[in-house]
């Protein structure tokens, strides 16, 4: 008769594990995290002619792009894809233009901008 306990515990333990379902794999924390996210933003911005580049919040990436009127003469923003720098009075040659920069609001009043 033990035998018998022995082979019916061990059948039932069979049936039992051919029941479970797949386990899920852990959760790590980084939901949403892509390990490619850098090389992938990179291309796109170097596709659409940007200069992928640090210098963006605290050391981060950015993609930096030149303006088509680097350089033109401003008076005002207004006149210029980027910002109209108040020392040149020159359109800015790239965006964005991080730092503080002298710039020429809408209405052509000098002020400073910072961009971190």
């Amino acid at each position: 008769m033990r035998g018998r306990e022995v082979l019916a515990v061990a059948g039932l333990g069979l049936l039992l594990a051919a029941c479970q379902s797949e386990q899920k794999p852990l959760q790590s924390g980084l939901q949403g995290y892509d390990p490619h996210l850098l090389e992938t933003q990179r291309a796109a911005c170097e596709k659409n002619g940007g200069r992928f580049a640090g210098g963006g919040p605290g050391g981060s990436f950015v993609c930096y792009r030149q303006t088509r009127d680097a350089g033109k003469s401003c008076s005002n923003a207004n006149q210029c894809e980027g910002l109209c720098l108040a020392k040149s009075r020159s359109c800015a040659p790239v965006r964005p233009l991080f730092g503080c920069n002298e710039i020429l609001t809408s209405l052509g009043a000098p002020a400073t901008v910072c961009v971190e």
